[in-house]
């Protein structure tokens, strides 16, 4: 049977060469993309499409250093189209944000963000190229210097500065530039090398790292170094307490409470040249001092300093009141310490019974015979902190060997010259005090004798006018003057202190805390005016030019005198882990 061949048989005919001709395009088609599937998944595309347009290829891992510090930052590209931005060593509240930029710039990982960050580091295609070879690292670029954390409110004030004075440029393989604006974008690289930079108005050095006394609190200190030749350098962090978290403050001293306007004088901390001081860790201290007394025994700047640590140990504990009207003791349970003042104003034996030609009322010092008022307790102190000398301007008899020999304020025969004037009166007393605790048959404990404390009294003494209105930041480098009667004093001291020396019988040990010099650039750290809380007190010059009544002795707490406690601190872990690579 034959088919019979339909009208327009011709079309017909034309059929199967049509589907012949689709299977073998779809065949093709078919294969094309196989053999390019293989060859996207042989060379991705998605590295040549980053290294046009960003100049990163993504088949290599580019570090980027922008700063010799401790941190390096690496510039890490990932398949996912995201550039991630390392920064090694730096503090957690500094991680860069690398957000997206309007021309398809790379967002960080935000596994690595800090909430709020003003650390932002823009990639921008905009920024001339550079170019890149043998895939080495060579920066072209002059460090660019680290931002404080302490610093970021006065950076976010200035205005942008033009990127292209920041730009970092480096050689790798292909084009890359990082531009790193001031202002919003700021970079915290928190190194570790102190940055620092003069301030001509306050000759103290301001850190312009992120070394603060957050990051020193757990810093190698050089054991042997010298602790009191250094500079003050400015740190936002902060002091140690404040005024309104320390309940044995005395009002006297509590100049944010007093109405001062400024704070910056709680902000700077003494730095010695060739080491650090830590940052004050009181549970550290207390530990330290496990079962042991430390006593301050003094005038009112003993006091001054003892309540400066009570407040800074208070921080972590609140000390039981065990003390009476002979000597303030606070214990603190959790490690048995005791912190106790016994008040001595010259630290020598004093009566105020008549004496030879010197009559009743007025007090006389046996310069001779240390106060019999704490000798007694010396046995049961493991360490001693000395304060002593400001008193020795108040009226007072002189007796040595039984006999008068001078007086200040008092000397009714004036046809009859004074052997020892106050000062020589001074320095006789700090050789007796120390000698009867070096030869102490019962006594072996660590003696601190905290040198001479400057006071700041400008333009006469204490009760003739003298001031230190004003003042808000430390002396600088070459503006400090000498101070006659200060210097006298120390060397006074510092002599009493060297005679006693010699004198030593017994185990116990004797520092000099030489605090003198570098305390002399303190004329900020007083309350001044600011002495109470009246809030109708004078606290400026009048018409006359006359200065309000004020204290330009004792100081601000909290302020310079946290300071001395954090090298109590250190003078005492130096002793009681062994060094003694440290003179006497």
């Amino acid at each position: 049977m034959t088919w019979a061949s339909p009208k327009y048989s011709s079309r017909m005919a034309a059929y199967p060469r049509s589907v012949t001709w689709i299977v073998v395009s779809v065949g093709g088609l078919a294969f094309f993309l196989i053999f390019a599937s293989w060859i996207l998944i042989s060379y991705p595309i998605g590295s040549t499409v980053r290294l046009y347009f960003y100049g990163v290829d993504s088949s290599q891992k580019v570090d980027l250093s922008i700063y010799p510090g401790n941190q390096t930052t690496t510039i890490v590209p990932r398949d996912d189209k995201d550039v991630n931005i390392v920064v090694n060593n730096a503090p957690s509240e500094s991680d860069l944000q690398v957000p997206k930029d309007s021309n398809g710039g790379a967002s960080m990982d935000k596994s690595n963000l800090v909430p709020e960050s003003n650390s932002q580091v823009p990639i921008s295609s905009t920024s001339p190229p550079v170019s890149l070879e043998n895939k080495e690292i060579k920066d072209h670029a002059p460090p660019l210097p680290a931002i404080s954390p302490a610093l970021k409110k006065e950076e976010d004030a200035k205005p942008a500065t033009d990127p292209s004075k920041v730009t970092k440029s480096v050689e790798i393989d292909e084009q890359i530039s990082l531009s790193l604006p001031n202002k919003s974008n700021s970079v915290d690289m928190g190194s570790n090398d102190t940055a620092a930079s003069s301030d001509s108005k306050s000759g103290a050095v301001q850190s312009s790292s992120s070394q603060s006394r957050n990051d020193t609190k757990n810093a190698p200190v050089d054991k042997g170094c010298d602790l009191y030749h250094g500079s003050w350098i400015y740190d936002k962090t902060g002091p140690l307490y404040t005024n309104n978290t320390c309940p044995v403050l005395t009002q006297m001293q509590n100049c944010q409470g007093n109405g001062r306007p400024d704070k910056e004088y709680e902000n700077w901390r003494w730095k010695p040249s060739q080491c650090d001081i830590p940052r004050f860790d009181p549970k550290k201290f207390l530990e330290l001092m496990r079962g042991k007394t430390l006593a301050f025994i003094g005038d009112s700047v003993a006091r001054n300093q003892m309540e400066s640590m009570l407040c800074i140990l208070w921080q972590v504990e609140a000390p039981i009141n065990r003390g009476n009207r002979r000597m303030q003791r606070y214990f603190f349970r959790s490690t048995s310490v005791t912190i106790a003042r016994i008040w001595s104003s010259w630290l020598v034996k004093q009566t105020s019974e008549p004496f030879d030609f010197a009559p009743a009322g007025v007090t006389k010092l046996h310069l001779d015979a240390p106060d019999d008022n704490f000798m007694e307790f010396i046995p049961k102190f493991d360490v001693i902190v000395l304060s002593s000398g400001h008193w020795f301007a108040k009226q007072s008899v002189y007796i040595l060997n039984n006999e008068i020999v001078g007086g200040q304020l008092w000397w009714p025969h004036k046809s009859r010259p004074k052997k020892v004037n106050n000062v020589d009166a001074f320095g006789i007393s700090v050789e007796t005090i120390l000698t009867s605790l070096v030869t102490h048959p019962n006594y072996t404990g660590l003696t601190i004798v905290r040198s001479y404390s400057p006071d700041h009294y400008e333009g006469g003494a204490w009760n003739t006018g003298g001031s230190c209105t004003g003042k808000t930041k430390p002396l600088a480098v070459g503006e400090l003057v000498e101070n006659g009667f200060t210097k006298i004093m120390y060397e006074k001291q510092v002599s009493g202190f060297n005679r006693a020396i010699q004198k030593a019988t017994n185990k116990s040990k004797l520092r000099l805390m030489d605090i003198t010099e570098a305390f002399g650039y303190r004329h900020d750290g007083h309350p001044g005016p600011y002495r109470n809380p009246d809030p109708n007190k004078i606290t400026k010059r009048g018409p006359d030019g006359k200065p309000p009544p004020q204290d330009c002795l004792h100081w601000c707490m909290p302020g310079p005198v946290d300071t001395w406690n954090e090298i109590v601190n250190e003078i005492i872990r130096r002793e009681y882990e062994g060094n003694k690579s440290f003179p006497s």
